[in-house]
């Protein structure tokens, strides 16, 4: 008897679910709790990557994230601001950064529809939903953010 068959099916039923639950997460120093709750909501079987901004190395710290899911600190002291201006990275900025370049490598695959939840402050969560909007033409219902930035039609 050919097995070879339920054997495939099997694996594609396994990375569908998979691929059903991936996402892209990024949160900064004041919405830490807000973070540790949602991921705590994930499947286990939930894939995707975390990004995490916090003002130094000092203020990183564990989170109890799905296995599957890469979890990324960004200390703004470690980091500068805009290129070649000299300043230091603003509240939001690396965030915006690691993030867009991220959604730009990985966001290219059509088959894969990763739902994106922007925890962060205003101003990097308004340039990520800018980018992925405008540039990479994720679909805004496929984007949570905090209502009271009203960066998202409400009527999504």
């Amino acid at each position: 008897m050919d097995t070879s068959f339920d054997i495939r099916s099997t694996r594609a039923a396994r990375r569908a679910a998979r691929q059903r639950s991936h996402h892209l997460v990024t949160a900064d120093e004041k919405s830490l709790v807000d973070l540790e709750m949602f991921l705590a909501t994930l499947p286990l079987c939930a894939s995707g990557r975390v990004f995490i901004e916090v003002p130094t190395a000092a203020d990183i710290q564990v989170i109890d994230a799905p296995a599957r899911m890469t979890v990324t600190w960004l200390a703004r002291a470690d980091r500068s601001g805009a290129p070649g201006s000299g300043r230091s990275c603003a509240p939001g900025q690396a965030l915006a950064r690691a993030t867009c370049a991220w959604a730009d490598e990985m966001l290219c695959d059509d088959e894969v529809s990763t739902q994106v939840t922007l925890l962060g402050g205003y101003l990097g969560t308004a340039d990520i939903v800018d980018h992925l909007t405008t540039s990479l033409a994720v679909e805004a219902t496929s984007i949570h953010a905090p209502e009271r930035f009203g960066l998202l039609p409400i009527d999504r």
